[in-house]
């Protein structure tokens, strides 16, 4: 590869992502040295990852945290799904940003920030990344027992993450906050990447297009590139009766939580989602546009404090603790 190509910038990846440049195809061979078997010359004449095949994929985001994060150890069962890191990383930069512009600019780091994964899965990505960038505290939540485990014997196989991560099985798979959150419990943000089909026959249709699209020609019944198993991707009503759902509930825990916010793929569900919050009157409502490559999404964040409470939490649980 040309050291032009090789530092050319990914499309619309935040500041602070450690991928924003092309992939270090070297160091991440080194790093993870299976991926070496995934690496062809694509048709530009550049090395590239299969991503059309998921067992590339998942050794190229094993390498991608060992490289760039420092997680030596990191895995799960091959069903579940594998997330791509440069956007989950995204996610978190942008919630960082947010968390700032309530506080004069300055990023909230450490103990003092607790963040809430809604559907953590079984590869407790966003945890993983948001401990490694900035020391926050996650609680990871699931409906799936088995993920759950997953998410916790990563969290014990790799020191950095003890401690620092509290996973927490989901045991009404209707609720978001309940039975995960006690009364008193504060946390700054929750997060989720809710499943987004309807049905098992829209995921393999959505399939089907993304293999389509990665080979240039159909198969018959596409392995998802990224796996995932049904609660991860299928959800009744899809995306919108989710996120309709989460909105709903929030309000019980309005106290608890500084922002409310989810990744939301479809654009046509934004008017509705739009009305939901308004109908719940909410403080603020906050769209942060979001996008990797040819795919753009956005996150919606909402907030139920007024200037004054924002002000309170604010000098109560982001101060450093050399200032407190």
């Amino acid at each position: 590869m040309s050291t032009e190509k090789n530092t050319q910038e990914k499309i619309r990846l935040h500041i602070r992502n450690k991928n924003r440049e092309r992939y270090d195809l070297d160091a991440l061979k080194i790093a993870v040295p299976e991926l070496a078997e995934h690496i062809t010359v694509n048709k530009y004449g550049t090395e590239s990852v299969d991503f059309a095949n998921p067992v590339a994929v998942k050794l190229l985001n094993k390498a991608l945290l060992n490289y760039y994060y420092g997680i030596k150890n990191w895995d799960f069962p091959d069903e579940n799904l594998c997330p791509p890191i440069p956007s989950r990383a995204d996610y978190l930069h942008y919630m960082a940003d947010l968390l700032g512009q309530s506080n004069f600019g300055d990023l909230p780091e450490g103990d003092n920030i607790k963040v809430l994964d809604i559907g953590v899965g079984a590869s407790c990505i966003y945890p993983v990344i948001g401990v490694s960038e900035y020391g926050w505290n996650f609680i990871g939540s699931d409906i799936d027992p088995q993920s759950a485990e997953s998410s916790n014997n990563i969290v014990t196989l790799n020191p950095s993450l003890e401690g620092k991560i509290e996973v927490r099985l989901q045991e009404n798979p209707k609720a978001f906050f309940e039975g995960i959150l006690s009364g008193e419990e504060k946390i700054d943000f929750s997060m989720c990447n809710p499943p987004f089909h309807s049905s098992s026959e829209e995921a393999q249709k959505g399939s089907h297009r993304k293999v389509k699209n990665l080979r240039g020609k159909k198969t018959e019944r596409p392995a998802l590139n990224f796996a995932g198993i049904s609660s991860e991707l299928i959800c009744e009503g899809g995306e919108s009766r989710f996120i309709h759902d989460m909105i709903t509930e929030s309000q019980k825990f309005a106290e608890n939580c500084f922002w409310f916010s989810t990744l939301v793929s479809k654009q046509s569900n934004l008017k509705g989602i739009y009305k939901a919050l308004n109908e719940m009157e909410v403080a603020q409502i906050k769209t942060i546009p979001i996008g990797t490559g040819n795919k753009s999404s956005r996150i919606i964040a909402w907030s139920f404090l007024s200037k004054e409470e924002q002000k309170e939490w604010r000098e109560t649980r982001w101060r450093k603790t050399e200032d407190k």
